[in-house]
């Protein structure tokens, strides 16, 4: 079987590589070991970056009806005292969504499932067992077995992403190494469901204490999530029960009955920091959990593997359409990589600092933490979800950190029509401007199958490129900001020719 490209797993990652690419028409072979979605609970939490991601899948509206938006962050003492508050609008940020969404990831796998389905480009092979992956002269190899005849298979793909989690066998093929950031804390995480209603706060409560540091969160109408550091010698074997849980519970859940309380799941969870020596050999690219591990202070863990799913497939598709040049895929790694790492060291310095420190930290804790919301933009960094630019690759044109917009995601703003940008622009290359394009330049953006975004120098998105000392941007299809000018002379010649149907395929003219 030849296909342009196989998938490894059909995690969240995988499902989005895979309708993304579709998007673009390009056809994919997705291999996993589970028959259907993995039953257990494992992500619960995604931004409003990622919730913008997921409408570009077409899988928005179905979300929002399986998640609840979270109204931010509670940080409290040991005895459950708040220590202080940071709410969110859950009418939603720049990215056009809540900037906080709960869910339960086996419904948004089914969801990214039943998109997979909706695109003929997608072949999704249920309970296989990749077995090898070889680069061969022009192709990469995937050998796999049929988990329920035994029969073997083999598929070749002139690409191959290995979206097969922290265990991963396509890391193992390329010779990858997982480097530890040095971070690792035992967990018990516990999943109940209860139609008894707790009356708590719906946001994210976190215990700071080093003795037994937790998080609470509402997952959805019924379902509750608690974490609990655990002790040195305490194992997961200690919990097994509801009645030994409901110790640790029940200061959230006060009078409601045990019997009232159905438990899901209690499990052992060890959180690292690690961090992949490489992310590409040749045709293979590493994704997700393959790539990389964060603790989950943040709530980033499962946002990574969407985002790189997304940075990457409108470029594979692109070489395979001819319209970009095969070494701008070295950018993935180059762009994603320094993302990912900072992102993880923020979670490292988050866990540490609501749960280290012994007496003392506590005890600066209770003194500092009510005057954070004080400090200037301290209350937008928590509660946003906005993270970094991207670095200067190929296919973002920074020339100084911290200046321009270059390697910044492009607002989902409203736009004059009262459309939202992503509505607008569809997955393709735009030119956002603040003055008026002449005559030949809005053809060549039409004829290289771009979007022209003309915004008032006073309107939200043009008081957004105006901020970083522009006048308008060239924004890829992954909504990242290419390159930032003047003037529309520079950005016409920075377009490439790639365009993009109503049906969802990518073309290109060579």
């Amino acid at each position: 079987m030849n296909v342009p490209v196989v998938i490894v797993g059909a995690g969240p990652t995988g499902l989005t590589a895979a309708v993304s690419l579709a998007r673009y028409g390009v056809e994919s072979l997705v291999l996993e070991r589970w028959a259907g979605v993995y039953p257990q609970p494992r992500a619960v939490h995604l931004d409003g970056e990622i919730r913008r991601l997921l409408a570009m899948l077409g899988v928005g509206d179905e979300f929002d009806a399986i998640s609840r938006p979270a109204l931010g962050l509670r940080l409290l003492d040991r005895n459950f005292r708040v220590l202080a508050e940071f709410r969110r609008d859950p009418a939603g940020g720049r990215d056009g969504h809540p900037d906080a969404n709960m869910f339960d990831q086996p419904e948004l796998e089914a969801l990214l499932r039943a998109a997979t389905r909706r695109h003929a480009e997608v072949t999704l092979r249920g309970d296989v067992e990749v077995t090898a992956v070889t680069e061969e002269t022009d192709c990469v190899r995937v050998d796999f077995t049929d988990r329920t005849t035994g029969a073997t298979e083999s598929a070749r793909a002139r690409y191959v992403l290995g979206c097969d989690g922290a265990n991963s066998l396509v890391r193992a093929a390329i010779g990858a190494r997982m480097r530890e950031l040095n971070f690792e804390q035992r967990w018990l995480v516990v999943d109940i469901e209860t139609t008894a209603e707790l009356g708590e706060w719906e946001g994210v409560h976190q215990v700071c204490d080093p003795d037994r540091a937790a998080t609470y969160m509402r997952i959805g109408t019924t379902r509750h999530r608690w974490e609990f550091r655990l002790r040195p010698g305490e194992a997961e074997a200690d919990y097994a029960g509801i009645g030994r849980l409901h110790e640790l519970i029940r200061p959230w859940t006060g009078d409601v009955a045990v019997a009232d309380l159905r438990l899901l799941r209690v499990a052992e969870y060890t959180f690292r920091a690690q961090l992949a020596d490489r992310w590409r050999a040749g045709r293979v690219f590493l994704l997700g959990d393959a790539a990389h591990l964060t603790p989950p202070f943040i709530g980033q863990g499962m946002g990574a593997g969407l985002r790189d799913a997304a940075n990457l497939t409108w470029k594979l598709a692109a070489v395979l359409a001819g319209s970009l040049p095969e070494r701008v895929l070295e950018s993935y790694e180059t762009e994603r990589k320094p993302h990912a790492r900072t992102m993880i060291q923020l979670a490292k310095l988050t866990g540490m600092v609501m749960t280290d420190g012994g007496e003392l930290g506590n005890l600066l804790r209770r003194l500092l933490a009510p005057q954070l919301r004080r400090l200037p933009g301290f209350h937008t960094l928590v509660t946003s979800g906005r993270t970094p630019p991207l670095c200067r690759s190929q296919l973002v044109a920074r020339r100084r950190p911290g200046r321009g917009r270059a390697g910044h995601l492009v607002p989902n703003a409203v736009l004059e029509d009262g459309r939202r940008y992503d509505d607008v622009v569809a997955g393709r290359y735009a030119i956002v401007t603040t003055i008026e394009p002449t005559s030949a330049q809005r053809a060549r953006i039409r004829d290289l199958g771009g979007v022209l975004v003309i915004v008032g120098p006073a309107d939200e998105l043009g008081r957004w490129v105006r901020r970083g000392g522009h006048r308008a941007v060239l924004v890829r299809p992954d909504g990242a900001v290419q390159r930032a000018a003047r003037d529309l002379s520079a950005l016409c010649a920075a377009m490439p020719r790639f365009h993009r149907g109503s049906s969802g395929r990518s073309t290109a003219d060579t």
